[in-house]
């Protein structure tokens, strides 16, 4: 299982990521050193997911702390700076809520210099890191408990510890329910176009020993129909506060594939990833990507050169078709936005 895929090396004072582009034919390194590395990391998807874009951001505000040491007006320009990590993905909850997380813990505080304030926010950022794993521990301990033995699981996109500070969201439940000796199988979607599912998901199992199949995203309602999936899980990048998703592309076409066939379709999720000042999925920012991630497949140019391309990153799958969402907390039901509230301590 993948946890040192994001690290701090104090020595060097930069952020370590494996660099998720070249997997799983190759396994680099990309070393952030200022904001712009870390815009260009979570933009350019050397690392994405969610809570790891989190965890990213969070460590990015070390640095950009770190990088304003010589300036006079140093809070304003760390200011400055701050909103561009917090503005380098659009639609991933995560990412404001890490840098509002990392702003917060210094509140009241007066800091003389920049490296003070650093060094403050790097054990908060290592906390945060420290406590995404275990959130998602808590949430593969809730989600196993529906898995049966023998189950066949489809899950969309990468959702594992690759996606997260480590352990996994989605892939975090079947790893649980495997630990539990549950034998569980598989079905990875390839999730085009950026493939995290034949190329994130099936490493991830594979190097646990869990059997994984890779499967083109078009046929997942044929697999349904053929009874070879028993349940969905996937993750999340933003649930809004009735309870609809954000998810990779594709994945509204999962859950309708599973509502028409009588699969439960369930979503995982830190509640770091709830924006209860969305109230709707229509409401959630949607990030249209580069049309050449759809054009070319290892540079080479596949398609018509001025045909327009459509490269929506994400979805959103309404909560009716949600049979419930796994969180730190436990499993939620409907009605989500009554249950939503109700978890997160606020009264309807």
């Amino acid at each position: 299982m993948l946890m040192n895929h994001i690290y701090f090396s104090k020595e060097k004072n930069k952020l370590i990521l494996l660099d998720q582009r070249f997997l799983p034919r190759q396994e680099q390194w990309f070393e952030c050193a200022n904001t712009k590395d870390i815009v260009y990391a979570l933009q350019e998807m050397v690392v994405r997911g969610a809570p790891a874009i989190g965890v990213t951001a969070a460590y990015g505000c070390v640095l950009a702390a770190l990088e304003v040491r010589s300036a006079d007006d140093w809070k304003r320009v760390l200011d400055e700076k701050i909103k561009q990590i917090a503005g380098a993905r659009p639609t991933a909850a995560n990412l404001v809520w890490a840098v509002k997380a990392i702003k917060e813990s210094s509140r009241g505080r007066e800091f003389s210099t920049p490296d003070d304030l650093a060094v403050f926010w790097l054990e908060s950022a290592l906390d945060l890191h420290a406590r995404d794993v275990e959130t998602n521990k808590a949430m593969g301990g809730h989600g196993a408990i529906l898995l049966a033995d023998g189950d066949t699981v489809m899950t969309h996109c990468n959702a594992g510890a690759l996606a997260t500070g480590g352990y996994g969201t989605a892939l975090g439940v079947i790893r649980a329910a495997s630990e539990q000796g549950k034998r569980i199988k598989v079905i990875a979607n390839e999730t085009r176009p950026f493939l995290q599912g034949a190329r994130l998901t099936a490493y991830e199992l594979f190097a646990d020993g869990i059997e994984v199949v890779v499967a083109c995203d078009n046929a997942c309602a044929h697999l349904m129909k053929k009874g070879l999936v028993h349940k969905v899980v996937v993750g999340a990048d933003c649930i809004a506060a009735n309870g609809d998703v954000a998810n990779k592309i594709g994945t509204y076409g999962v859950a309708l594939a599973a509502a028409r066939h009588g699969i439960p379709f369930y979503v995982a999720a830190p509640f770091s990833t709830f924006d209860p000042g969305i109230l709707s999925g229509e409401l959630i920012p949607i990030e249209n990507r580069t049309p050449d991630e759809v054009r070319l497949i290892n540079d080479l140019l596949i398609m018509p050169e001025r045909v327009e391309v459509y490269n929506f990153a994400f979805d959103i799958t309404p909560a009716e078709l949600i049979t419930g969402i796994i969180t730190e907390k436990g499993v939620l039901k409907k009605p989500f936005s009554e249950s939503i509230a109700s978890a997160q301590g606020k009264d309807r």
